[in-house]
């Protein structure tokens, strides 16, 4: 990959600097919503989304701190670590969380009320998240950023939880099919829980294809 002039460079990350600070800002927003909507309709799998916004805001931030103005080698390597276990630990404690809730609103045939706001929420994101998804991974195809890349993949997961989130929403709504709330829960729980372990390992879902983390921003 061409190494870019300083000022490209300089250009670069303050355009990923102001995704980031979009995602953080949207995601923030989305977890207030989803979390409080869930509560009072009953629904895991509203909940348990509202939670993963909450782990991307903290994903986002370890991006903007890997985004530092010139970072030391010693710092790249350092917080690429750190904020990669984080995010892993979080997502498994997220994963644990859903399975458990999901688990007992099955066993005890507990139905949501409909949630309106749940559809929009989970609307809204899957328009949302894949574009700045797409536009952060370029940003770190740019940088030849691991790091950026990991943060990108874990706007990307919130698209596939959306999808499921309005599925089963969607399905209590038209259908009254209270089952598929918690179904669509426990559907969450592979997802999240594979991305945990990978980046408690250090690694991100396409680590293959990445460059090494000692030529990232």
């Amino acid at each position: 990959m061409t190494t870019l002039a300083v000022p490209d460079r300089q250009a670069v990350v303050r355009h990923g600097r102001q995704l980031t600070w979009a995602t953080i800002g949207y995601n923030s927003f989305e977890a207030v919503l989803a979390i409080g909507a869930g509560l009072v309709v009953g629904s895991v799998a509203l909940v348990g989304f509202g939670f993963d916004s909450v782990i991307e805001v903290g994903s986002s931030f370890a991006g903007l701190w890997r985004l530092r103005a010139d970072p030391t080698l010693e710092s790249r390597l350092r917080a690429e670590r750190i904020a990669l276990r984080v995010i892993g630990i979080a997502f498994l404690l997220l994963a644990g969380y859903v399975l458990v809730d999901a688990a007992l609103t099955l066993l005890t045939r507990t139905p949501p009320d409909e949630s309106r706001l749940g559809l929009l929420i989970a609307t809204g994101s899957l328009i949302v998240m894949p574009i700045l998804a797409r536009a952060k991974r370029r940003v770190a195809a740019k940088l030849a950023s691991q790091a950026l890349t990991a943060e990108a993949r874990q706007t990307q997961v919130c698209t596939y939880l959306s999808a499921i989130l309005l599925g089963g929403l969607g399905l209590n709504a038209a259908f009254g099919w209270w089952w598929a709330d918690p179904l669509a829960a426990l559907l969450m729980v592979p997802v999240i829980g594979w991305e945990g372990l990978q980046a408690v390992r250090g690694r991100t879902a396409c680590a293959d294809c990445c460059p090494p983390v000692d030529r990232a921003v």
